[in-house]
């Protein structure tokens, strides 16, 4: 299955063909609203601004299988992140991105670039244990290690890249303008 192949879910209901994103660079990214990394909304923001018009898009998909991070209903959701940091980029509905209710997308994502740890360092190792205490519940289908995990595909629809929620937002950054 290629990536244009997955239809997801808008937050008014409707479906969505990831085929209308043929042609564009796109950033995949499962994010929440509580998440110690819920500020890089800003950062993401901040370059859908820059290079929109370039054809880069973000796609937004929150997700509430990391400590309940993401509680509120889909609109609820949107408004914090229009209200607090103007995002503009399409958010879709919140899905799961583990276990046996995870979204073709995130399993799709995740078995071509399998979750490979959060870095090196004391805090990325704390979250590490944390993360696994908490998808240890997913097995096998654990395809996601925390919140604001990203997936940068390229104009043709190749996944080329995978950064952790730990990843300096300015080497996100570089990596999608080197494809624009």
């Amino acid at each position: 299955m290629g990536i244009y192949d997955i239809k997801v879910t808008a937050r008014d209901g409707s479906e969505v063909s990831l085929g209308d994103y043929a042609g564009k660079v796109l950033l995949v990214v499962n994010t929440a609203t509580g998440c110690g990394f819920t500020p890089q909304y800003e950062q993401l923001e901040a370059m859908y601004a820059k290079f929109r018009d370039q054809g880069f898009e973000i796609l937004d998909f929150p997700c509430n299988q990391f400590g309940d991070q993401a509680p509120g209903t889909d609109d609820e959701i949107h408004e914090f992140c229009t209200l607090k940091f103007g995002t503009e980029f399409p958010q879709f509905a919140k899905i799961d991105v583990n276990g046996e209710t995870a979204h073709p997308l995130f399993v799709e994502l995740g078995t071509q670039m399998p979750f490979n740890g959060f870095g090196r360092g004391i805090k990325n190792k704390a979250l590490e244990t944390f993360a696994n205490q908490n998808n240890k519940k997913y097995g096998e289908r654990c395809y996601i290690g925390w919140n604001f995990t990203k997936f940068l595909i390229d104009r043709e629809g190749k996944l080329v890249a995978r950064f952790e929620p730990t990843e300096d937002m300015a080497d996100v950054e570089a990596a999608v303008a080197k494809l624009l």
